[in-house]
């Protein structure tokens, strides 16, 4: 899995009835964007660093789609 500056994180939970968390990548760790991620979450601000596990996939921002 790999990702750059600017796309969405996407965390399924892997339980019944957890919430769905959404992300930015606000930093690399890895120049070739492997994990781990620096991501903002959009539910709480915080950010965190991330391992991504099965549960968790990558949208690419696309350039040039925003206003």
């Amino acid at each position: 899995m790999r990702a750059a500056v600017g796309d969405l994180i996407v965390s399924r939970p892997a339980v019944v009835g957890g919430h769905v968390r959404e992300g930015v990548v606000v930093e690399l760790r890895h120049p070739d964007g492997q994990p781990p991620f620096v991501v903002e979450w959009s539910d709480t601000g915080e950010r965190t660093l991330v391992f991504p596990g099965p549960d968790t996939k990558v949208e690419r921002h696309a350039e040039g789609s925003g206003a």
